[in-house]
């Protein structure tokens, strides 16, 4: 049972190792992660009315 534990206490010395970001640096990053997003959410939703409208004259054509 000390497995888990050793694999905690690594886990704790690769944090501390790890550079963490500032507030100036990290407030732009979450920001362009918010506007892809919503680009991205834009994106799919138009993609899925586009595809919807043209599911449904398919069917409307061929007497579905």
């Amino acid at each position: 049972m000390a497995a888990p534990h050793k694999y905690l206490k690594e886990v704790v010395k690769e944090g501390k190792r790890v550079r963490w970001p500032n507030r100036e640096t990290l407030w732009p990053a979450i920001a362009v992660v918010i506007w892809i997003s919503v680009f991205a959410a834009l994106f799919l939703v138009l993609e899925d009315l586009a595809a919807s409208s043209i599911i449904s004259q398919l069917q409307s054509a061929f007497g579905g």
